[in-house]
């Protein structure tokens, strides 16, 4: 369309209508072709590609594009692990680099890194089973040293401690924890937290540096308390297909109230568009029925003066009542009535 109001010329549809559509077309091969390409570059145990790792376990997956990877004979991932695009994993100071038999980079069972996540290691970096790490984590195993004030930072050697993040921890989006730091079992890292130093089980830590603000004890449970209600226990022997049975049956009913939600509005929709017209329709039906308005009150409702004038001419045969003449306009000092006698009853004079 040109401007408002006006018809686009019927070539000027064909081309917008022929260049709509070839975007379309464009648009769906383009994310066809790229969930193709991230399917085919994905590094799991059956299809490794240029990489080397010193194990993939079952059902881990790397997706693509991965970001920077070297020192793959030196890194171990468990299975059933997730990690994200753009995660970089490295071992060693720099590629090509022997570090001795034993691995230096491990990854437990069940962990997930999310996107564009970082982890260094020169020495020992150790996750645990069932790690869940937001998006952009950094974990290092080395830091920059500033001894000698005469030397530039990065070229003094670096210093290096061994890192370990314990079972079942949660890294939020953005957490830094720095070579040395030994994290406990069930450990909170909320986003943005630098973390150094050792955590113990079942914590909370915030903040930069990194505090404890919340802990769990068995005798006290967690102190402060928490905000929000504790979750209902799984049932003990409930399938996983019984679990996904019982959240499909949540979705239908949020659906059916969504629905029944729905049409209550359009009830209440309907009930205010009669409101207003009220008036209109009771003239409407004023001649075929009682009004409704009065319980056992069966007269007719008072006529409208249009109603009165137009079954006042059907009585009379379809001709409009005369006026006297000068009534019109008001000559002669006559008042505006309606005649009576032959001229009344439309008898030609």
């Amino acid at each position: 369309m040109g401007r408002y109001g006006e018809r686009m010329p019927k070539n000027e549809n064909v081309f917008s209508s022929w260049r709509g559509w070839c975007g379309r077309v464009t648009s769906r091969l383009v994310h066809r072709g790229w969930r193709a390409v991230q399917r085919a570059g994905a590094v799991t145990a059956e299809r490794p590609g240029p990489y080397r790792f010193g194990r993939i376990g079952v059902g881990t997956r790397l997706a693509f594009p991965q970001g920077t990877l070297f020192g793959e004979p030196w890194i171990e991932l468990g299975e059933h692990c997730v990690i994200g695009e753009q995660v970089t994993l490295t071992a060693g100071m720099m590629p090509g680099v022997d570090l001795g038999p034993e691995p230096v980079l491990r990854i437990g069972n069940g962990v997930v890194l999310g996107r564009g996540s970082h982890v260094i290691a020169s020495v020992r970096v150790e996750f645990g089973d069932d790690v869940f790490c937001g998006p952009y984590v950094y974990v290092t195993s080395d830091n920059h040293s500033y001894d000698d004030p005469d030397q530039p930072i990065g070229r003094q050697w670096p210093r290096s401690a061994p890192v370990h993040i314990g079972p079942g921890s949660w890294l939020g989006a953005g957490a830094v924890i720095l070579p040395g730091a030994r994290l406990g079992r069930n450990v909170v890292v909320a986003a943005g937290a630098v973390v150094r130093g050792e955590v113990p089980d079942h914590a909370v830590v915030a903040g930069a540096p990194a505090r404890v603000i919340r802990r769990w004890a068995p005798d006290e449970g967690w102190q402060p308390p928490l905000r929000t209600p504790a979750p209902v226990p799984i049932p003990e022997g409930m399938t996983v297909e019984q679990l996904l049975a019982l959240a499909e049956l949540e979705r239908a009913r949020e659906q059916d109230w969504e629905r029944a939600r729905e049409q209550d509005r359009e009830l209440e929709g309907r009930e205010q568009e009669r409101e207003p017209g009220a008036g209109r329709r009771s003239r409407s039906v004023e001649f075929h029925g009682p009004s409704p308005t009065r319980e056992g009150d069966h007269r007719e409702p008072a006529a409208s003066p249009r109603d009165r004038d137009r079954h006042r001419r059907r009585r009379l045969g379809g001709a409009r009542p005369r006026r006297p003449r000068g009534a019109a306009h008001g000559r002669g000092g006559h008042r505006r009535t309606a005649p009576s006698g032959p001229a009344a009853a439309g008898v030609p004079r």
